[in-house]
């Protein structure tokens, strides 16, 4: 098989990918607009993404973060049992 009929078939699915990611950002863009990406955070599985930000939100500061100001219990004063040097964090 000819070196240069390999480099396409290499390249061939991280071109498909970009090409479907473009696609896809741009029919987004067609349906609701300019859209502005930041850090969102989702305090039911203690976890934050990346993701579209509404216009009226802000997106999530990791220094403005005080533990304990949600409405879940704060778990971070809790200390793992010394017993258990494997156990892991117990937040959710």
């Amino acid at each position: 098989m000819d070196a240069r009929l390999i480099v396409v078939f290499l390249l061939l699915p991280f071109v498909a990918i970009f090409v479907y990611a473009t696609w896809s950002e741009y029919s987004r863009f067609k349906r609701e607009g300019r859209a502005e990406y930041g850090l969102t955070y989702d305090p039911e599985t203690n976890t934050t993404h990346i993701g579209a930000i509404a216009e009226d939100e802000e997106s999530y500061d990791p220094e403005d973060y005080t533990p304990g100001d949600g409405d879940g219990e704060d778990t971070a004063h809790v200390k793992p049992d010394p017993a258990d040097p494997n156990e892991q964090d117990s937040r959710t």
